[in-house]
Formats: structure tokens, sequence, C-alpha cells
């Protein structure tokens, strides 16, 4: 009795290896990132599913334009809006269409507490990332080949 409960147990354990394992199946890669090249030379479009930017917690702001005393209107962004490379360059991500991010290079005239004044960046209403930058650059670098 007790051999044939040891066949019985290596056929279900046999059966249930080799259920899986058909040689025509194909397993679909999920990728929550997509990288595409944009008309700007190392600058790549980054879009997320809505699962990943909730993931990563994406919040955003828009470029406000502000008088600043002295210095007359300028562009202004929230400090958390601010990346810098190695080299030690500003950049910012705009988010043209939802879900989607563009890196963007600034010229910072000045910082005050949490705001960015520019004098060079994204146009005044337009979307930047605040929160999950650093990702969004991780992102870009690593699929975009960077």
């Amino acid at each position: 009795m007790q051999g044939k409960r040891y066949i019985l147990v290596v056929l279900m354990g046999a059966a249930l290896l080799t259920s899986g394992c058909r040689s025509d199946s194909v397993v679909a890669r999920h990728e929550p990132v997509k990288i595409e090249e944009t008309d700007q030379k190392g600058i790549m479009r980054v879009t997320l599913e809505a699962k990943a930017a909730e993931r990563l917690g994406i919040e955003t702001a828009r470029v406000s334009e502000e008088t600043v005393p002295g210095k007359g209107m300028r562009k202004v962004i929230p400090y958390g809006a601010v990346m810098y490379d190695t080299k030690g360059e500003a950049w910012t991500f705009t988010s043209p269409q939802p879900l989607v991010f563009v890196r963007e290079h600034l010229v910072i005239e000045d910082i005050e507490g949490d705001r960015v004044i520019l004098t060079e960046g994204p146009s005044p209403g337009t979307i930047v990332v605040t929160v999950g930058a650093a990702e969004l650059m991780g992102a870009e670098h690593k699929y975009g080949g960077h």
C-alpha cells in the first residue's frame, strides 16, 4: 500500500511540474514605463502607466509668472521641481500630456526659500513634476541608454 502511495505522489508531482511547461507558450513582458526619443538630442520622452505614476507618487505644479522685486516678471517653479545632473546642470520634468514626461533645461536666477526664479525654462502654465522626478530621470537614463 505504501509503495502505491509513493508512485501516486511521484506521478502527481510530475503532472504538476509539466502542466505549465508548454513549449509554445509565450510570456509577455510587462513594461510600466515606455521611453521614446524626442527631437532634442539626449532628451527622452518618458510615458508611465497610471499605476506606475501612482506607485512613484508623482506630484506636479504649474510654472507661474510673478513679479520679482527689482527683477520684473519672472517664471517661478517650486524648488522640488529642480533636479541637477552629474555636471551640475539644472533640469525639470514637464508633463505635456497626462502620464507623459519630458526633461527640460533650466537656468536659475535665484532661489528664495521654496521658490526658484528662472531666466530660462518652461513657459508659464506648463506642468512640472515636483515629486518623483528623480525616478523619471533614472528611468530615462536606464532605459533610454544615456
